[in-house]
């Protein structure tokens, strides 16, 4: 771990573990023991694996996943809210490393192995992936209407961009998870498995995208990603000019 990142001036704590090996790098949230909250701490860590494995030509598709038998991440930990030196200090540190842009904008693909809960900040880490496996245990939601807030990590725009507005309004007001099978049906998660089978399920997964050209799946990628917030005429121009590279 600590070598993958010399000269990053983040330290690596054990709350996120990571693995590359043959061409797949597995990011794990590493705190079972309250079902993988991700704290500030985690937050500057993702940010410097993702920064890591972008820059390793070894590495082709990044998976994240969840230590444990409860939960993938059941969110932000609301044991740091409120604990910031000031409002304006926290929110300056956000847009200095906003994580959330860093995996929508990460040059690789990105696959979601969700098992147990995959609440608010969870869930939106899934949504920011290019590809969501859920576990047949799976629950998926963004619970911050029922603890007076919204949330924060984009969910409320990446969920009704992949389910729509009607159910993504559905499952943000009355804040209550979805179970993996109505995940399928909503078309927010790709497809669903065993639990027992989620890890295989991404990691062949994985092998399908790296037998690909990694080129044309970054710009196919990008096409989509960027054009989606274009102009319809914008936006062919930009895949028009992404496959002149080719």
């Amino acid at each position: 771990m600590r070598s993958i990142m010399e000269g990053y001036p983040v330290p690596m704590p054990d709350k996120v573990l990571y693995e590359a090996r043959d061409g797949v790098a597995w990011i794990t949230l590493n705190r079972p023991d309250v079902h993988n909250a991700i704290d500030l701490e985690m937050r500057d860590a993702l940010w410097a694996l993702l920064d890591a494995a972008e820059a390793d030509d070894d590495v082709g598709v990044v998976v994240f996943r969840g230590a444990g038998d409860a939960a993938f991440s059941a969110g932000a930990d609301i044991s740091e809210f409120g604990t910031a030196p000031s409002y304006t200090g926290a929110r300056r540190s956000r847009q200095e490393r906003d994580l959330w842009g860093r995996v929508l904008h990460f040059a690789k693909p990105t696959i979601a192995a969700i098992h147990g809960y995959a609440l608010g900040a969870g869930c939106e880490l899934s949504l920011l992936c290019d590809f969501r496996i859920a576990a047949e245990d799976a629950r998926i939601g963004l619970p911050e209407a029922k603890l007076g807030y919204i949330p924060t990590a984009g969910g409320t725009q990446t969920l009704q961009r992949t389910i729509g507005p009607g159910r993504a309004l559905d499952m943000l007001l009355t804040a209550e998870p979805v179970s993996a099978q109505t995940a399928l049906d909503y078309g927010l998660v790709h497809r669903v498995v065993p639990a027992t089978q989620l890890d295989a399920e991404a990691e062949a997964l994985a092998r399908r995208l790296l037998s690909q050209p990694a080129a044309a799946l970054q710009a196919a990628r990008r096409a989509l990603v960027e054009g989606a917030d274009l102009p319809l005429a914008t936006a062919i121009r930009l895949e028009s000019h992404l496959r002149q590279r080719f």
